[in-house]
Order: C-alpha cells, then sequence, then structure tokens
C-alpha cells in the first residue's frame, strides 16, 4: 500500500477510533451544605457525626434493603432547630453506568424521605435524575413502601441504571435510619 501524503492509511484509520475515548461529564449542582438549606431550610445547626456500622448491621441492611452497605462508616448529620430534632441528612455515593453519582437524602426522624438533592453527577447521560419531577416521587416514602422502578418510582429513558440505584440507594440509607439512626 503506497503512503499519500495528506491521507491516513487504512489500518490506521480503523485502529484510530477504537483509542479514541470520550471524557466522562462530571457536574457538581450542590456543595453539602448548600443541598442541607434545600431539604432542612429551618434547621439552625447540622451536627456531623460518622455512623459506625458493624457487620451485623450491615447485614440487616442489605436484608432490609435488598442491597449492600459498601461503607462500614456512613457520614450524616443531624438537622436541629433551636435543639429540635428535624431530620437526618445523609450523603451517599452509588455508581451510574460507569461512574459515581453523589446525592444527599433527607430523613424524618420517623423514617420519611423529606426529599433527595443530586449532588455531582459525573456520567455522559441521564442527567435528568436530577430533575424535580422525578426527585419528588421519593418524598414521604418509607421502608414500608415499595421502591420497584418503573411501577413506584419511575424510570428514565437513557438513565435506567442511575434511577435503579438512586432508587436502592435511598432505600438502603432508610435502612441505615432505621438499623443505626432510630436508637441513637
Amino acid at each position: 500500500m503506497r503512503n499519500i501524503p495528506g491521507f491516513i492509511s487504512l489500518p490506521l484509520a480503523l485502529i484510530a477510533p477504537a483509542v479514541i475515548v470520550n471524557a466522562a461529564h462530571a457536574e457538581d449542582y450542590l456543595s453539602i451544605a448548600q443541598a442541607q438549606k434545600v431539604l432542612f431550610p429551618n434547621a439552625s445547626i447540622f451536627l456531623e457525626s460518622a455512623i459506625h456500622l458493624s457487620d451485623e448491621q450491615r447485614a440487616q441492611i442489605k436484608k432490609i434493603a435488598g442491597v449492600r452497605q459498601r461503607n462500614p462508616i456512613q457520614q450524616n448529620w443531624r438537622a436541629e432547630q433551636d435543639g429540635k430534632l428535624l431530620g437526618y441528612f445523609l450523603v451517599d455515593d452509588v455508581i451510574g453506568k460507569h461512574e459515581f453519582i453523589s446525592y444527599a437524602a433527607a430523613i424524618s426522624p420517623d423514617g420519611k424521605v423529606i426529599g433527595i438533592e443530586i449532588l455531582s453527577y459525573r456520567e455522559t447521560h441521564g442527567g435528568q435524575i436530577r430533575k424535580p419531577e422525578w426527585r419528588q416521587y421519593f418524598s414521604g416514602k418509607t421502608l414500608n413502601d415499595k421502591f420497584k422502578l418503573n411501577k413506584d418510582i419511575p424510570n428514565i429513558s437513557g438513565a435506567t441504571l442511575s434511577c435503579r440505584n438512586v432508587t436502592d440507594g435511598v432505600k438502603r440509607l432508610l435502612a441505615i435510619h432505621k438499623i443505626a439512626l432510630t436508637q441513637a
């Protein structure tokens, strides 16, 4: 095969697209402090603590939520107003298709989801989970409610894994609330 100036030879033309990699698209939407104020607008203080989960507690969480708790330590904040507990603010990461999605959930003292906020989304597709129309389906959910994607929580075309994993994550955080925060 002859090399012609200005033209790429056929074998290189076939190989080049295989080595081009799309860069992950990362969007940070809210800081932890901003999400705290959105989810608990009346809170006067957020008291940070770490929940140290035993292997037994992690096994209970998996049994209740249907998904495992990867980390033995879960960060959380008590949201209070003038000494009164308003609820708990938990930050979590779940995998989307390839990258982590960071989100926060606000849970009332009696175990109801007050709301969720997407903090950071690193995938190239599926950022629609950030829209309030989708996130509002979690409000009021408890461990007694069903969390079936496409039934109780709608799926978003092109964001199925993100939808499923955030849904599973919220249920897991409710299980953590039951196992570790109601005894606090």
